[in-house]
């Protein structure tokens, strides 16, 4: 069964690692525990919207730029899961961009 939770989890402390910040970092700057922060980037807990959008923003990156990247990872899990070949993705912010500039 996919998990949209461990999905978002993994969206988030992948930016965060990309980011090279520390849980404490991200924390701190969204006013989230340390705690709880590491159970959503776990999977464990569901984050409330208002707590998503805090800690976006302590990332400095548009909430919907992490859900579209969850909405991707979801897509890939579900093909995945079904045993079938994903067809490419294209992110809203590459559409249109060729390939000799990506």
């Amino acid at each position: 069964m996919i998990l949209l939770r461990r999905e978002l989890g993994e969206a988030l402390r992948d930016e965060r690692l990309a980011q090279g910040r520390t849980l404490r970092q991200v924390s701190a700057a969204a006013a989230v525990s340390l705690g709880y922060l590491s159970e959503i980037e776990r999977g464990q807990k569901e984050a409330s919207s208002e707590l998503l959008a805090a800690v976006c923003e302590a990332l400095g990156v548009p909430l919907s730029s992490v859900l579209n990247g969850v909405t991707t990872r979801v897509a890939l899990a579900e093909s995945v899961a079904a045993g079938v070949t994903p067809l490419p993705v294209k992110s809203p912010a590459r559409a249109g961009v060729s390939a000799s500039a990506a």
